[in-house]
C-alpha cells in the first residue's frame, strides 16, 4: 500500500462549485439600479473645465452612469476625443454626457 504525500491528499479537498454562476447572479441582484441624474449648469461647466485639463496618460477618478447604475473608475486616460465627446480610461469608453464627476489624480509630465 502506497503512502500518499500531503500535497496529493490536499488535492482531494479542492473546493467544488456545484452551482456554477450563482456568485455572478447574486452580484447582479446586489446592483442598485437608478435613474440618471440631471446635472445643473454649474456641474456641467465644472466637468467640462476638468475635461479640458486632462491629457493622455493622466490618472483620473471618474464616476459615470452606465446600464442604469453609477460606476466609479480610477485609471490612466488612454485617449480623449472632444469631437466625439468620449474619454477612454484604461479600456472603458465613457461619454462626456454620462460623467457625474471627474477628478485628476495626477498629471503626466
Amino acid at each position: 500500500m502506497a503512502i500518499r504525500k500531503k500535497a496529493d491528499r490536499a488535492k482531494l479537498f479542492i473546493p467544488f462549485d456545484a452551482l456554477k454562476g450563482l456568485k455572478e447572479a447574486l452580484r447582479e441582484k446586489e446592483k442598485v439600479l437608478c435613474d440618471k441624474k440631471e446635472l445643473t449648469e454649474e456641474e456641467i461647466q465644472e466637468i467640462s473645465y476638468t475635461l479640458k485639463q486632462i491629457k493622455k496618460r493622466d490618472i483620473v477618478r471618474v464616476k459615470y452612469f452606465s446600464n442604469n447604475e453609477y460606476l466609479s473608475l480610477q485609471g490612466m486616460v488612454s485617449s480623449i476625443d472632444f469631437t466625439l465627446k468620449k474619454i477612454k480610461v484604461i479600456k472603458t469608453i465613457i461619454n462626456f454626457d454620462d460623467i457625474l464627476n471627474i477628478e485628476i489624480e495626477s498629471h503626466f509630465e
